[in-house]
Order: structure tokens, then C-alpha cells, then sequence
């Protein structure tokens, strides 16, 4: 919930001369000195006179991913507050992913070539220099366009609860399942995980059906949903992968040993991210200005769908295994750089801050999900390639529902608001 209270608050502030800075610089400076805190947990641990270091682990660890979350969601919506909608806009988001991309290859090669340590000290020079720079040298509009003249409704958790209907069976699932986990309490069977997973269905379902219409109402962003449902479905598929390949290359390749496992998902993820940090801006930026944006990442998508299930059915040694990989890089390339540009031209530009939180609810509920309910059938299952028929399944199924958003972003939004009462 964090990027959607930072959002909010984005878009109603103005300090040190933007409003999306404050939150860069703040952010960038705590992710830095968390990075430096990683290798001194022990040290740190004994200047404060503490027993154990775990404490002071999960408090550095906490600090980091909040400090990363707070930079995250301001940062995607300052491209929104300085590009145009069209393909202005989807230059800004796909350049965002081949510079972000990029320097996720470095890190791979840092890493391997001078160990991790040394990966965490360049890392948090790198993150400092490109959180506090670049933020100096970009010139915030002092005044977003707003769509709705009224300024729409005010945000609350009741107007936010309505944007996730879809997203509603994650959310009630996470919260029941880590509730019984923290009071330890282990379910016989998976009647949770399918109540929720028909009602998951349902709510998509019905969402996808909506056909927007020619005016559009402030509180019924149809097509907002439709993002959201299609967006959840394909994090399912990369989140099982990302969690559990490594229970997969142990039994696909039982002749490794442990380091050898290590590096096969490695160079797993260096393929599948080389290819994300180079398609972006170099093959999906012309392809979407041609077909549209939606049709591209549907069949990006699509795509990612056969590479799951060709690594289940062919990733008999590491060398296929590492080319299927790079084919899913197409899907992935698309998954982090076009949803976001999509999303934008649907929304009331002045508060893209509150919406683009939002949009992160449709990644994090469904990684819940992998963790909290998909965990439990893969560890039940004889053959751990189910993790890749759940990835070619949700792909699938993510691609399909993405036919249903509407190609051209301004035919979706309109040029008419109605506000409705409440």
C-alpha cells in the first residue's frame, strides 16, 4: 500500500521545486546508505549493543525495499507528467526499461566477475548518482492537464477499492492466508486457494465483458480495470518462475551440484534479461507506433506463453534451457515497459501518482498470491515443471484478456468526463 499513499501524495505536493523529486531524492539517498548497511549488518548490530543481527537485518532490509517503492511509483509518473500521450509516451516507458534493463545486465556481470560485495558498493554509488542527478536536471510542470475539471472525487480507501474490483479475490486471499500463517495454522487441502481462485475468475471475467463507452464516468474507469485484470494475470506465470526455478533446474538437471545450479539460473536470468534490456526501445517502441500498443504486448505475451511451455517439454540441458529463456525476454521486455505506458493514457493525468500506485497493486497482489497459495501445489508436485505450464497458462490467459483493453488509448479515455455522485 505504500506506493499508492506515496502516489497520492505526489500528486498534491510541490517541494525543493517538483513535486515528484522530494520522493527521488529521499528515496534514492535511504536506498543508498541501506545498500552500504548490507555487508555492516554485524558491525551495525554491535555498535547498538544488540544480541542478534536478525533484528537488524529486517530493519535494513524493510528500510531498503520501502525506500526503493517510494523512488519506484514517483519516478514512472514523472514520465507521464513530461511526455505527451501517444508514442511520446511510450518512448519515455520503453527507454525507461532498456536503461533499467541495462544496468540489471551490469549488475550480472559485476557480480560474476568481482563477487557480490563489490556488486553492493557500485550499486549504491549507481543508485545515488542516478536518483539525485537526473531529478536536478528534469523540470517539473508546475501544472498538470486535468482531464476532469471538478477534480473528480476525492480519494479514499472506498474510491480505491472500486479501481481493484478485479484484483479483489487476490487481495482477500492474501489477507486470509498470511492471517492463518501467522497463527500457524496449515490447511488440509485447497479449498481456500479455489473458492478464491473462482471467485478470481469471476471478478476478471465480468471485468473484461465492460465495454467502455463514449462518455466516460470519473469513478468507472473500465478500461483501468481491464489493465489492471490482464497485468495480474501474467504476474502470476513470472512470479512462480522467478520464486521457484530453482526446485525446477534441481530435478530437470540432477547431476549438478549446488554451485552449478547457481549458475545455470544465472545465466538463465542474464539471457532473459539481456533480451528485456534490448527490446524495449529497439524493437517494441516502432512495432507498437505501427500496430498500437496493446496489440504489441498481447502478442509479446503470447509469445512468452510458448517459451513456458517449450521449456517444460524441450529444456532437457542448460544450453536450451538458456535460449528459451532469451525467447521469454520478449514477453518480459514487453511485461515491464508497455503496461505502464497503456495505463497512463487511461487515466486523469493529474493524478497518474494515485493511479500508477494503484496499477502496482495488480503486480504485488498476485506475487502474494505465488507465495502465499501457488507455493503449496508446486511443493506437492511429483514433477516441478509445473512451474512452467502455470507460466504458459497465465500468459496465455493474460494475452487473451488484453484483447479486450482498447487499442487506441484516447478512443478509451474520451474527451467527456461525468462525474457521478456518490
Amino acid at each position: 500500500m505504500g506506493q499508492v499513499l506515496i502516489g497520492v501524495l505526489s500528486d498534491e505536493v510541490w517541494l525543493w521545486g517538483g513535486r515528484r523529486r522530494p520522493f527521488l531524492i529521499i528515496g534514492g539517498t535511504l536506498a543508498a546508505l541501506m545498500l552500504l548497511a548490507l555487508p555492516s549488518i554485524g558491525v551495525i548490530s554491535e555498535r547498538l549493543g544488540f544480541d542478534g543481527i536478525l533484528g537488524v537485518a529486517i530493519a535494513v532490509a524493510i528500510a531498503l525495499d520501502l525506500s526503493i517503492n517510494v523512488s519506484f511509483n514517483p519516478a514512472r509518473s514523472l514520465i507521464t507528467d513530461v511526455t505527451p500521450e501517444g508514442a511520446e509516451r511510450t518512448r519515455g516507458y520503453t527507454w525507461m526499461q532498456t536503461v533499467s534493463g541495462s544496468f540489471g545486465v551490469l549488475a550480472y556481470a559485476i557480480g560474476a566477475a568481482f563477487g557480490n560485495v563489490a556488486l553492493i558498493y557500485v550499486g549504491a554509488v549507481i543508485v545515488l548518482l542516478f536518483s539525485l542527478l537526473p531529478v536536478f536536471v528534469v523540470t517539473e510542470p508546475r501544472e498538470l492537464p486535468r482531464i476532469d475539471s471538478s477534480g473528480g472525487e476525492r480519494t479514499s480507501v472506498g474510491s480505491v477499492l472500486r479501481l481493484i474490483e478485479p484484483l479483489w479475490a487476490f487481495l482477500l486471499y492474501d489477507i486470509v492466508a498470511m492471517s492463518l500463517r501467522l497463527a500457524g495454522i496449515t490447511p488440509t487441502g485447497y479449498g481456500l486457494e479455489i473458492a478464491f481462485g473462482t471467485l478470481a475468475i469471476v471478478l476478471i471475467w465480468r471485468t473484461l465483458l465492460i465495454r467502455p463507452q463514449g462518455v466516460r464516468v470519473a469513478d468507472d474507469y473500465a478500461d483501468y480495470r481491464k489493465v489492471l485484470a490482464a497485468n495480474s494475470l501474467s504476474w502470476i506465470g513470472m512470479q512462480t518462475m522467478f520464486v521457484y526455478m530453482i526446485a525446477f533446474a534441481q530435478q530437470r538437471f540432477p547431476a549438478l551440484g549446488a554451485d552449478d545450479v547457481g549458475k545455470v539460473l544465472s545465466m538463465s536470468f542474464l539471457s532473459l534479461n539481456a533480451v528485456a534490456a534490448l527490446l524495449p526501445a529497439l524493437v517494441l517502441l516502432p512495432l507498437a507506433r505501427t500496430f498500437g500498443e496493446v496489440r504489441v504486448h498481447a502478442m509479446s505475451l503470447a509469445t512468452m506463453a510458448v517459451a513456458f511451455a517449450g521449456i517444460y517439454l524441450l529444456a532437457r540441458s542448460p544450453l536450451v534451457l538458456y535460449a528459451l529463456m532469451a525467447l521469454l525476454g520478449i514477453g518480459w521486455a514487453a511485461i515491464v515497459s508497455l503496461p505502464f505506458s497503456i495505463m497512463s493514457q487511461r487515466v486523469d493525468p493529474a493524478r497518474i501518482g494515485l493511479y500508477m500506485g494503484v496499477f502496482n497493486l495488480s503486480i504485488v497482489l498476485p506475487q502474494l498470491v505465488v507465495s502465499l497459495g501457488v507455493g503449496r501445489f508446486i511443493s506437492g508436485a511429483t514433477d516441478k515443471g509445473l512451474i512452467f505450464l502455470i507460466g504458459a497458462a497465465s500468459m496465455a490467459f493474460s494475452a487473451i484478456a488484453w484483447r479486450s483493453v482498447a487499442n487506441d488509448g484516447r478512443a478509451a479515455v474520451g474527451t467527456t468526463f461525468e462525474l457521478r455522485s456518490h
